[in-house]
């Protein structure tokens, strides 16, 4: 059964609809999956789980890759590195969350969103939320990461936010060693510039990501590309 809408669109409108009748979230959410065809929002979410695009892109990376997703606010590109970090979790790999944009709260709330039940990789998860994230810093945290680990950084534009960090493009630069040397996934969650036109091309590329600063965008093995229910995966040639 195919989902009338992505996930995180379909949980929006249980949040609405919380809201707007005064129930709460788990009622609101049945509710919605009840529209879908299910009898439980767990259910929903289960299936979702089976049909996002990580099923089929994580087999894709291999150890060394410095990967960038990037959607415009609202589509799912936070939700799509959690479910690649899933993904090696189920494979047996660890994976650690870097956010200078959430709280921890907020990254477990999100992978709850998408079916997953923190507990259930509870020595394969972790969520770091400092202030002092960058580039040496999660170097050090990952200094006994096994090969294989999945990092996702949340996001590309804050790492060199604080006048002491050293430029972007120096921190992408040893992050792409670092992963090459432990064999590590690094996946960059980024943002998109607003000039990108939808009704132009079905997908940002490279050509749209917000560069406050110069960075090569070429240190990137892998991207991956959000816009609504479109996803676009290309390797570096």
């Amino acid at each position: 059964m195919k989902l009338s809408a992505p996930i995180y669109h379909l949980k929006r409108k249980a949040k609405r609809l919380s809201r707007e009748e005064g129930i709460p979230l788990h009622d609101a959410l049945d509710r919605v999956a009840t529209t879908e065809g299910f009898s439980a929002w767990s259910r929903l979410a289960a299936k979702a789980a089976a049909l996002t695009p990580a099923n089929k892109l994580f087999p894709r990376f291999v150890p060394g890759d410095l990967v960038l997703v990037g959607a415009r606010p609202g589509q799912g590109k936070t939700l799509l590195s959690l479910e690649l970090a899933v993904e090696a979790m189920k494979s047996g790999h660890r994976a650690t969350f870097f956010s200078l944009e959430y709280t921890e709260k907020d990254v477990i709330d999100r992978l709850r969103a998408i079916g997953v039940e923190p507990a259930h990789f509870e020595k394969l998860f972790e969520v770091d939320c400092s202030d002092a994230i960058n580039a040496d810093y999660i170097v050090k945290q990952m200094a006994a990461a096994a090969r294989g680990t999945v990092v996702v950084i949340d996001y590309l534009q804050l790492l060199d936010q604080r006048r002491e960090n050293p430029d972007l493009a120096v921190q992408v630069r040893a992050l792409k060693s670092f992963a090459r040397d432990k064999g590590l996934i690094v996946v960059f969650i980024s943002q998109i510039d607003r000039s990108y036109d939808p009704t132009v091309k079905p997908c940002p590329d490279l050509g749209d990501v917000r560069l406050p600063n110069p960075l090569d965008l070429k240190l990137f093995d892998k991207t991956c590309f959000l816009n609504k229910s479109d996803v676009q995966f290309r390797a570096a040639s």
